[in-house]
């Protein structure tokens, strides 16, 4: 039993990302991307070996059902490359799960959608994608904290 507890640790993060990507409703999950959370959170503030690759392949899937030319792509590679300056701004030590800087994460693609076609629809649409993101983080990370007690 100790050896499952073990591997489920081991493959939440995983099981956690395909769950949300496949969860798709265009009202609560649009395109599946309430994965974007655990890629955040598995990349940038606890780090787990092997996940930046599977995190970079969701934001293309992501970006493919979206039909985005490789917006949260792009932006996920410019938020690591930006993580390289450690000494600058450590992710892994901030307060609550660095839920600010995931909001900026989102911030910027979702800025940048609202531009893209500036409708009243899309505004509100991209806002309350925004919202619902930053509210949603805060419990998908507390799972995590859970399960690795």
């Amino acid at each position: 039993m100790h050896k499952t507890v073990l591997i489920f640790k081991q493959w939440l993060p995983f099981l956690m990302t395909l769950f949300l990507w496949r969860l798709s409703v265009y009202f609560w999950n649009p395109a599946g991307i309430l994965a974007l959370i655990p890629i955040f959170y598995y990349t940038f503030v606890r780090h787990i070996h092997r996940f930046t690759l599977f995190g970079l392949c969701f934001c293309f899937l992501i970006d493919y059902r979206c039909d985005l030319p490789l917006l949260w792509t792009c932006i996920y590679c410019l938020f690591y490359a930006v993580d390289g300056f450690q000494n600058y701004l450590d992710m892994q030590h901030t307060n609550n799960n660095a839920v600010y800087i995931f909001m900026l994460f989102i911030g910027i693609g979702i800025l940048l959608l609202i531009f893209s076609g500036l409708t009243w629809l899309n505004f509100i649409n991209n806002i309350w994608l925004f919202v619902w993101l930053s509210v949603l983080y805060t419990p998908i990370t507390a799972i995590d904290d859970w399960v690795k007690r």
